[in-house]
């Protein structure tokens, strides 16, 4: 087998020859030898050598190839040059707490994933650019251009939802900073904190988990200048297939049904098309970097635009960004300056329930009636209750929100003596956000009101001060220490807000402005909103050791105290620490002389984290607030105040305690790696708000810590470049996840629910039916409906009877269904999560493509329940599958069960990505890459729902019911440009 060469010769040069081996001495198979800035490249042969036509002695070359360090020398006639291990992997820099470590080092659970390798997609938060890359962490996205993705890190494990459910964010060294004040195109690295032995150090906020985002820095130099933008295009992937005019009145006629003729005038109207649109987005980032000798700096202005599928729903948001750093005192101290600032603003439609939602009307809404009345009035059927044009509810309310953030930073650090550094970080951030809602007088949702207006403000503010010591030193004999000690202080003043409600209007011109117009005023609660100052300080103490031989054994450990004025005042205080070690197999001389593993690592773990997200001020303390109304002696009507929440002064943290194995390996020099782990994370003193005897408490529930959750799982990522040659490079990247959740407490002896009911999704004759269940034994998300048994003689649905004692089947059936009767039928947690990455290179193109699935988790789908109730005829549409799926003389078809429980099973090619590099070009244009994405390409999956990633977190997940808006595919060419 010989190199691949051109044996054309010509006197412009002449043929030189040369052989790659490595530092053993042995031959480089396959490397890569070119001559830079020319298409002159080759690859060695069996023997490592080589040959190259049409160059002169001393011609500069690249020696690459997987596994070694790439290789730029000048080349002389039968020169052998020496290729050396690549280290880079090993010897990368990880963030972790409060600084920065060697791979090889991380004794804990770190992902790492670089800019280069993120999500490419039109993504309105930082966090999607993450989906399917890291294990254990699962995000589930919407295409709502105002939505927001829900996040979970190795299960579920708190019983509150929102913040206190999700990952702590850290931006540069600022912790709990809002991540949509980073561009996506500023991020130079994201590092994922997956075991309490790497969060213990954030202490009370780590317990779902710390995301740590690092932006990009300007570096001393040339001033570089560099554009990316994209512009994008999306559109429906699926709608549900509705029935249609001609189809609906077959139906109808065929069983004996009837059709009110106000509503049929004859239309066959498409409501799904008649509120969408093609949704166009657009990008621009442009950043200016650089320095010159000891200051550095950046800044960048980020402009994104997305227009929603559904008209009426958009989002515009203005990122900037500007950062100076510099050395002075002989290098010993820096100083650094960061500010970053947004403006979003959004357009949303109304999404209410009892079908006031664009997203539940499109589809309900009858297909023979008008958009509108011949004399340009919105078609209504004012008179029907739950039914409102979809069009009329997008043309004639709106809701638009503008929220303005600023954050800055100042730090310093002072190296007081050799490997000794002290560090100080200030940090303050503030966010307004100003919503306005106006219903007008031709709305129903206003209906006799004659125009409705809600305006409300409200401002949140943080700071932030961190202090703390660094020591490194390297000691003779291969021995390393890292010491960390420091200070943290944090004050949070939220929820500064006013809101004010009116109605009555002479006009609709005003819209939300000049509320002084109207000639009512709500003076509810609910219409002058639930603002209250929340003032939270916390302030901790934290420290670090590490200590490495010959990077070969590796300990850690860190203990972090923590005290909140959130908690009860007898539990302010709580302490979280960790402990962790590694073996370096692979520098053992009995591993070398196997001559297998390039890399081995065993590592262990343990630590405990806290969660206080999610808290205010108010959440130990006895409350009192508006109860209602009475009539004074003057006959006024004032307010009457009373208890809205208890005190409780032992409420304390919750607690999760994470044990974590991991094996990290590498073969073939390197091009085979990957990481095998497994975790228990247990979760202790559950805050929940129990049932409390008022002859005993002001109020009837109180906020109390008693329950408790497992999460076990074993995660697999394996890295690989199985195929490299000359002009071609296959790389590819492989993620899979398990995780099971299991409550495993909810009571004690002083406060005790046997159950928690959740998921109330409603529906005609069902008040009150919970479809899911959280109780002791099972997931999160564990669905307790109805078992169902097929059709009586009369052709109606029925359903399995249990015994209200020991909940088993009775053996008989009933067409009227009690909450006795419900049962464990199927759990919304996957058993298996998969992420991956293909990249493929063939000289300047390259294409990428990601996969992503679930497999093995149940969704119910509640829109299709909805849309089969025969009990609907003439008065609203049904889903096309209706007449096959049920029976006209069902009464019942609607009521949800395990009927419409399904698999949500899916397998997605979720980007598929073609760039082309084009290099410099001229003397402005340092490089130049154009990329073509699409996002969402297809799906395989057995669910017949819009969509089957629906929501897998919070408290309900694997619900797809009614307000689910569509999941779109969508087009996008971008550039990248270097001057």
């Amino acid at each position: 087998m010989g190199a691949l060469v051109d044996n054309t010769e010509s006197s412009a040069g002449e043929v030189l020859r040369g052989k790659i081996v490595d530092e053993a001495g042995e031959p480089v198979i396959g490397a890569s030898v070119i001559v830079p800035g020319t298409d002159t490249r080759t690859v060695t042969d069996v023997n490592g050598n080589f040959s190259l036509n049409k160059v002169h002695n001393g011609v500069k070359i690249e020696v690459s190839y997987i596994g070694y360090a790439k290789l730029i020398s000048s080349l002389k006639d039968n020169q052998t040059l020496v290729l050396k291990e690549d280290n880079r992997q090993l010897n990368e820099v990880v963030v972790v707490g409060y600084g920065n470590m060697r791979r090889k080092d991380v004794t804990s659970s770190i992902t790492t994933v670089r800019s280069e390798d993120l999500n490419v997609g039109v993504f309105q938060s930082p966090a999607q650019l993450l989906q399917g890359k890291v294990p254990g962490l699962q995000i589930t996205t919407s295409s709502d251009p105002n939505s927001s993705p829900s996040i979970t890190l190795r299960g579920a494990s708190t019983l509150r939802e929102g913040a206190a459910m999700e990952p702590y964010y850290v931006i540069d060294g600022v912790p709990g900073m809002d991540i949509s004040l980073v561009a996506p195109e500023d991020i130079e690295s994201i590092d994922v904190l997956r075991d309490a032995s790497a969060t213990a150090i954030y202490g009370s906020k780590a317990a779902n988990g710390v995301i740590l985002i690092t932006t990009k820095r300007g570096k001393a130099g040339k001033t570089q200048v560099s554009y990316s933008g994209y512009v994008a295009f999306d559109r429906v992937a699926k709608n549900l297939d509705m029935m249609g005019a001609d189809e609906y009145r077959s139906y109808v006629q065929d069983n004996g049904l009837s059709i009110d003729p106000t509503d049929d005038l004859g239309y066959n109207t498409d409501w799904q098309k008649e509120v969408q649109r093609t949704g166009i987005s657009h990008n621009h980032n442009v950043a200016i970097s650089g320095g010159a000798g000891k200051t550095s700096y950046s800044v960048s202005l980020n402009y994104f635009s997305n227009d929603g599928v559904i008209k009426g729903t958009d989002l515009q948001r203005y990122n900037g960004r500007a950062y100076l750093g510099t050395k002075a005192l002989n290098d010993r101290l820096d100083l650094s300056f960061n500010i970053n600032a947004s403006i979003t603003e959004q357009n949303d439609v109304p999404d209410y329930s009892d079908g006031a939602s664009v997203y539940d009307a499109m589809n309900y809404y009858l297909p023979f009636s008008p958009v509108k009345n011949e004399d340009g009035s919105w078609f209504e059927h004012s008179s029907r209750t739950q039914y409102y044009n979809p069009v009329a509810l997008i043309n004639e309310n709106i809701d638009y929100t503008k929220s303005k953030r600023i954050q800055g930073t100042a730090k310093a650090g002072f190296e007081i003596l050799k490997g000794l550094k002290y560090n100080l970080m200030i940090s303050y951030e503030n966010e307004q956000v100003n919503n306005n809602l106006y219903f007008s007088s031709n709305s129903l949702l206003a209906s006799g009101m004659n125009g409705r207006a809600q305006r409300s403000s409200v401002e949140n503010e943080s700071k932030v001060l961190e202090t703390y010591l660094n020591y490194d030193k390297t000691f003779k004999g291969g021995h390393k220490l890292g010491l960390m000690a420091g200070y943290s202080w944090q004050e949070d003043n939220d929820n500064d807000g006013f809101q004010l409600r009116a109605y009555g209007f002479y006009s609709d011109d005003l819209t939300y402005h000049n509320l002084g117009m109207a000639n009512f005023l709500d003076r509810t609660v609910d219409g002058l909103g639930d603002y209250n100052l929340s003032t939270l300080r916390m302030i901790s103490f934290y420290a670090r050791a590490n200590y490495s031989y010959n990077s070969k054994y590796l300990f850690q450990a860190t203990v972090r105290r923590d005290g909140s004025s959130a908690f009860g005042a007898n539990n302010r205080w709580a302490t979280f620490p960790s402990v962790s070690a590694a073996w370096r197999l692979s520098e053992e001389e009995f591993i070398k002389k196997l001559n297998i593993f390039d890399d081995l690592k065993f590592r262990i773990g343990y630590g405990v984290s806290g969660n206080s997200l999610g808290f205010d001020a108010f959440t130990a303390r006895q409350v009192y607030g508006v109860t209602g109304w009475f009539t004074n002696s003057n006959g006024e009507e004032v307010h009457t105040i009373g208890a809205t929440r208890n005190a409780n002064p032992d409420l304390k943290w919750e607690r999760t305690s994470m044990f974590n194995v991991g094996i990290d390996f590498g073969f073939f020099n390197n091009r085979l790696t990957g990481t095998i782990e497994y975790y228990d994370k247990r979760t202790k003193d559950l805050i929940y708000d129990y049932p409390v005897s008022t002859t005993e408490y002001l109020y009837n529930y109180l906020t109390a810590n008693v329950g408790e959750i497992s999460n076990k799982g074993i995660e697999i990522t394996i890295n690989a470049v199985p195929v490299q040659t000359k002009d071609f490079t296959w790389s590819t990247s492989l993620n899979l996840s398990h995780n099971k959740n299991v409550v495993e407490k909810l009571s004690n002896r002083e406060f005790s629910v046997d159950y928690i009911d959740m998921a109330d999704l409603g529906g005609a004759g069902q008040s009150n039916c919970y479809q899911q269940r959280i109780m002791e034994g099972h997931p999160i998300g564990q669905f307790y409906t109805w078992e169902w048994a097929g059709y009586n003689d009369e052709g109606v649905s029925v359903y399995y009877v249990h015994d209200p004692e020991t909940g088993e089947r009775t053996g008989e059936t009933t067409t009227s269904p009690t909450q006795s009767d419900r049962a464990c039928t199927g759990s919304a947690q996957p058993k298996l999560t998969l992420g991956w990455n293909n990249t493929l290179t063939y000289k300047r193109f390259s294409l990428t493509a990601f996969f992503q699935g679930t497999f093995g988790n149940k969704i119910m789908n509640g829109t299709k329940a909805r849309l089969s109730n025969i009990a609907d005829a003439g008065i609203r549409n049904w889903i096309s599958s209706f007449p096959e799926e049920n029976l006209a003389t069902d009464f019942n078809s609607h009521f949800l069960s395990d009927r419409y429980l399904e698999d949500g099973s899916y397998f997605r090619l979720s980007s598929l990505s073609l760039s082309y590099d084009f290099g410099n070009i001229g003397k402005w244009i340092n490089n130049l890459k154009v990329t073509a994405t699409c996002n969402n390409v297809f799906t395989i999956t057995g669910y017949s729902g819009l969509d089957p990633e629906v929501n897998l977190g919070g408290l309900t997940p694997g619900i797809d019911n009614r307000y689910t808006y569509p999941r779109t595919r969508t087009f996008m060419l971008g550039v990248n440009l270097n001057f």
